[in-house]
């Protein structure tokens, strides 16, 4: 098991967690994140976003060293396109919609991991909904939870069904579950 993102040692927040499962025929790793927000940009906050997503690239290519099946989940505080957002133009200026984040994300898609939601359909899908700005209740809503695939999990990489009726329960989260399925 791996706790804590390597490469900054001075780093106390965790914001990963990662295991080691036996599957028939060999092992599935999945690692589950949370990417700092970055909010508001200009200050600290959006710098050690940047600097946690280079730490997670060089994390990511040894992950991929390894070519085993690799799932790394979580809030990944990105939108990565417009599509990801009901009304983007929203979200211009802010950290989770910035061409640096983006142009991050682009470079773990570039290292040859899948997004696993994009791999099955191009239709827009939303995870979180603001509580402050009563996203729910207006239909506005952002895609950032997020299942990176390797390419030995995207072989595997079944459906991946985005549980938005979570959304509308009494005292709900504002992010809702995103789950893929796999033929391990």
């Amino acid at each position: 098991m791996t706790r804590g993102l390597p490469g900054d040692d001075g780093d106390e927040q965790s914001r990963l967690i990662e295991g080691v499962f036996s599957v028939e025929g060999g092992v599935v790793r999945v690692c589950c994140i949370y990417l700092p927000n970055g909010n508001p940009v200009g200050t600290d906050k959006f710098t050690y976003k940047l600097g946690w997503m280079d730490r997670l690239l060089t994390f990511v290519e040894g992950r991929l060293a390894l070519e085993e099946p690799f799932i790394l989940l979580g809030d990944y505080n990105i939108i990565p396109a417009a599509i990801d957002a009901k009304t983007p133009e929203n979200w211009v200026g802010d950290a989770l919609f910035r061409p640096e984040s983006a142009e991050r994300w682009r470079a773990l898609l570039n290292l040859g991991m899948t997004d696993a939601l994009r791999a099955v359909t191009d239709e827009p899908s939303y995870t979180f909904w603001d509580f402050k700005t009563f996203g729910w209740d207006r239909g506005d809503g952002i895609r950032i939870d997020h299942l990176l695939l390797s390419p030995q999990a995207a072989d595997r990489l079944e459906d991946v069904l985005v549980h938005k009726e979570q959304r509308g329960k009494e005292k709900p989260s504002d992010h809702v579950p995103v789950v893929g399925e796999f033929a391990f």
